[in-house]
């Protein structure tokens, strides 16, 4: 009888063993109330996928080319660098701000600087290929260059003169105008957050240059100026990094 209670009270142990180690004996992990639910890890999204989702965009890059003056206006190569902000709104459209500032420069030709910015809706056709179209503003600052001036000479001049073309450009050019563009690029991603791209632009100008005399009108004393227009088209290959 002795032996039949510790056989009875000992059963229960045995069985609480047997289910907390398994048949196997391998333990099993039991879940309590204080743990908390088990979480699966997102799907990871691809790189190409992000840069096609809205949102800001900004660049940055260096452009070289050929500014070609047209009519007789003055001609230089191009380098300098570019700044492009913009938004992406959906897989196919962007809208950007380019900002271009250059060094602009030949023997007998154009010698200073050529600034431009243009606004410019960009159509994505791929997810690695664009095409914009911008048109804004855009300028030459020139210091002394070693054109031969022309007549009529500011000295002989008692008021403002306007030239009638650009066939005898002025020695020096200051002076804005409209600048237009058409880029076609095409980018690679590097990551999520960076990319690079190349691109090829096709730029056109007309700038409204103005020479200062240093003399006034006698009678109103208003400045004496020379005035001439100069069209110009050209084209550059540019190369940037852009962040989103």
């Amino acid at each position: 009888m002795r032996h039949l209670i510790l056989v009875a009270a000992l059963a229960p142990s045995a069985a609480a063993q047997t289910t907390e180690t398994g048949a196997t004996g391998a333990p099993i992990a039991k879940q309590t109330d204080d743990d908390p639910p088990a979480k699966l890890s997102l799907p990871t999204e691809a790189d190409k996928l992000a840069w096609q989702r809205p949102g800001f965009r900004l660049g940055l890059g260096i452009a070289y080319g050929e500014l070609h003056g047209i009519g007789g206006a003055p001609s230089g190569r191009i380098l300098g660098a570019q700044v492009h902000a913009g938004l992406r709104l959906d897989a196919d459209w962007s809208i950007v701000t380019s900002l271009e500032y250059a060094s602009v420069y030949a023997r007998g030709g154009l010698n200073g600087l050529r600034f431009a910015g243009t606004l410019d809706p960009t159509w994505h056709v791929t997810p690695s290929f664009s095409l914009a179209i911008g048109l804004g503003f855009g300028g030459i600052v020139e210091g002394r260059t070693n054109r031969a001036d022309v007549m009529p000479f500011g000295s002989t001049l008692d008021t403002t003169y306007t030239f009638p073309d650009a066939s005898t450009p002025v020695p020096s050019c200051s002076g804005v105008g409209m600048a237009g563009l058409v880029r076609a690029e095409y980018a690679w991603v590097i990551g999520p957050r960076a990319s690079t791209s190349l691109a090829i632009e096709a730029v056109g100008q007309y700038t409204g240059c103005v020479d200062r005399t240093g003399r006034v009108e006698p009678d109103s004393a208003t400045p004496i100026e020379r005035h001439q227009f100069w069209p110009h088209a050209g084209a550059t290959l540019a190369w940037g990094i852009t962040w989103r």
